[in-house]
This record gives C-alpha cells, structure tokens and sequence, in this order.
C-alpha cells in the first residue's frame, strides 16, 4: 500500500489515503549513460554548502520547577569527549547533482505550509499550553505518562526539560520512580550531540526500571538513516529518482561526524530493536505522521514485527524503502482528509488519540521564519504540543532544530 491509494480500515468504508507532500533531500548518483534532463533544481539545495564549523548554542540555567534543586552545569551529563565541535556537512565530493524521488519533502523554510484561518475554517488549529507538572509520585502502581518529541542531539535542552517535569534529579538521574516515560524517536543528527542523547537515554531505561517505571522509545526516521549509513556507507540504493546512498542523505540531512565517530555496535544494537508504534493509555504513539504503517500489518505487534524483521535482513534496498516511507508527513493535517487518515490508524491499532513527533510544529502551523533568519513569527511561538485534526491528533515535535522548544509533556492533555 502507498500514500493514496484506496484502504478499508476496521470498521470503516474506503477512505482516501491523504496525499503526502515530497519528503527529505535524497541525493543521487549522477547515471553513466543518458539520462532523463532534469530542470533547475530547488532552491533549498542552497543549503547544502558547507558551512562553518558550528558552535553548539548556550543553554541558559535550568528554572527549577517547585521542589527542585537547580541543575547544574550541563557538562555533568555529557559523556567525555574531547573532540572537535560537529560540523553540519553537505555531502561527499562525488554528488555534484542531486534528484529526489517521488514522495519527498525536504525540511526547509520554504516549505508548502497550511496557514491558521478564522476559527472553524479551513487551516484551523488549536495551539495547547502546557505548564510543567509536580515530580511524578512514588508509589507500586503505574505512574503517570509522558511523552519526549524529537530531541535531534540537543542533550543540554533534553536534560533541562527532564529535570524540569522531576523525571531526573540534579545529578540526571531517574526519580521518577514508577512513572512512564516514552521517547517519541528522531535522537540524533542536527544537533551537537546525538550519541550523548542515545546514551541518556539507555541509561534512564535500566534506572527507570530498577525504580518499578520505564523510559521507553520509538523509532524515528532518522534512526533508520544513520543506521543505513553505517551499515551500507556509499552503497548504491534504489531511490524513485534514481540511484542513492545512505551516507550522502545522512550528511545532507543533518548528520553529524562526530555523532559517527562515537557510534557503537550497542548504540546500533538499541537503535535496531526499538518499536515502530505502541499503544499507551489510549494514545497511539508514532514517530511519523503518516499512515505508511499500515503497510506493515494490521495489528501494532505486526508492524513492530515486520519492521524488525526486514531490518534483521540487513538489505541496502529494504531498509532504504523502511526510511523513506517513514520520512513521510502531513497525513493528518488538511481539514477534511486529515481526521479520516487518524481514524483508519486508530480503528486499526486502536487508542483514541495519535500522538506523533517527526512534523516540527511551526511547519504544520504555518508559522515558520522568513527566508533572511529572522524567527519572530516562527518556532518561538511553540509552547506546548499541537492538536489537530479534529482534537484526535497530538503533534510533540517543537523544533528544537529551529531555534524552537523540545517537548516534554505529560499525557493526557487538558485541553
């Protein structure tokens, strides 16, 4: 099944699959021989020059929520590296010229965005507050739920916002004791330090269930991409456009030298195992907004199944068709064909609300930057998760690669 095509959900006539805007900038071996002459290419590819080595902003001091000590400097958390500053790379010398395939949509300003119309018209959205809440309480049952949107290898800001919700104490240690705690994927590429996050992270898993809760994670798009270009390197893939790599999509699609460097057969090992979908307190959580997981089955533990099962296949090919259909987005975001996609992954996965990352905020708002840097209209303007799509969608992705806010939130919302 692909993005438009007829499907029956449970309890559900047809319904239209939305149409999904071109998704990521996938670059592609020029061919040998003759091939079809395309025109000018987009002007986002602009961004694709190297650029200076870049310095990692400074994150002010936490505000420590009621109850809690201040964190301190955010170097404690990081594991010890004494390398140069990553460097956001364009590509290897060899791709001069670059053509997407079809389905594909780069993460760029100038992006096709819905605008925020008059109340109940079209583009209509509801922007939610969300006001960190008291430490979770100790006790034997299940703890409270929270959610963590894309992080993107910004470390200092996970930590901040962790600490600030008292899931973690000054020291970045789990104390949250039974509560639950669920990574929404996207952990590296972008930012300074992805392998820091994904270290993090494993380690608040084993503190998480020492304390009788648990820190969990999904699989996001771009864990497929680096473990593409890890495994596969410039090994020629099958694109819709012609012949790619994983390493030269991972480079022009924010992946960091150093967070490559640093990689480990455990941090590949994790990455590989981890879910595609689960279901939680009657939230689906997904990485991607797209409907491309009913391609897998029609039940949560199939798609978890089938994923890791063409993952453990170890294909070039396989697992490039994985990344691209969930680089996917903007199922759930038109007015009318929207809420019907949510509903064919709820009438068959179950749950009464998705709760995604992937779709920064700002784009799904239509309230981005212009194109000479200022952000005053842009992803400061997210302060808290986005609901849409007739309340039955649930956007965690803030933008923290725009300057915007990373997203901790405990569900469900009060909105």
């Amino acid at each position: 099944m692909v993005e438009g095509s007829m499907t029956q959900g449970a309890g559900q006539g047809p319904v239209m699959r939305t149409d999904t805007l071109r998704d990521f900038q996938v670059p592609t071996v020029p061919a040998v021989t003759e091939a079809p002459v395309y025109g000018e290419y987009p002007a986002y590819y602009e961004d694709s020059a190297p650029v200076p080595p870049a310095v990692p902003p400074a994150v002010p001091p936490a505000v420590p929520a009621a109850g809690h000590p201040a964190v301190p400097p955010q170097q404690a958390y990081r594991p010890a590296y004494d390398g140069p500053e990553p460097v956001n790379q364009a590509g290897p010398e060899p791709y001069e010229e670059y053509e997407e395939p079809e389905g594909y949509t780069p993460t760029q300003r100038d992006l096709p965005v819905i605008g925020r119309g008059a109340a109940g018209g079209p583009g209509d959205t509801v922007q939610v507050q969300y006001v960190p809440q008291d430490a979770p309480e100790q006790g034997t049952g299940p703890g409270p739920l929270y959610v963590v949107g894309d992080v993107h290898g910004y470390l200092d800001e996970l930590v901040t916002e962790l600490h600030a919700q008292g899931l973690i104490d000054a020291d970045g240690r789990w104390s949250a004791g039974t509560a639950r705690l669920w990574f929404l994927g996207d952990f590296t590429d972008r930012g300074p330090d992805g392998i820091g996050v994904i270290d993090l992270v494993m380690r608040l898993s084993a503190e998480a269930a020492a304390a009788g809760g648990y820190c969990k994670a999904l699989m996001g798009n771009h864990e497929l991409l680096l473990i593409g270009a890890k495994r596969f390197g410039d090994t020629p893939v099958s694109s819709g456009a012609g012949t790619a790599t994983f390493q030269a999509a991972w480079l022009l699609n924010g992946g960091q030298r150093t967070d490559m460097e640093r990689l480990e057969d455990v941090h590949l090992q994790w990455m590989s195992r981890l879910d595609a979908a689960a279901l939680e307190d009657g939230h689906l959580l997904l990485h991607s907004d797209t409907t491309a997981y009913l391609d897998y089955g029609d039940s949560i533990e199939d798609v978890n199944d089938k994923i890791h099962e063409l993952l453990n296949l170890n294909d070039a090919d396989e697992t490039w068709d994985l990344f691209r259909k969930f680089t996917k987005r903007f199922a759930f975001r038109d007015q009318d064909a929207g809420p019907l996609a949510v509903r064919e992954l709820l009438d068959t996965y179950g749950g009464g609300r998705v709760v995604h990352g992937h779709s920064p905020i700002p784009y799904l708002l239509g309230e981005v930057g212009t194109e000479d840097g200022d952000e005053s209209r842009g992803p400061e303007a997210v302060d808290g998760p986005h609901v849409y799509a007739d309340g039955l969608a649930i956007a965690m992705d803030g933008g923290v690669t725009m300057a915007g806010k990373l997203l901790v939130v405990q569900l469900p919302l009060n909105d």
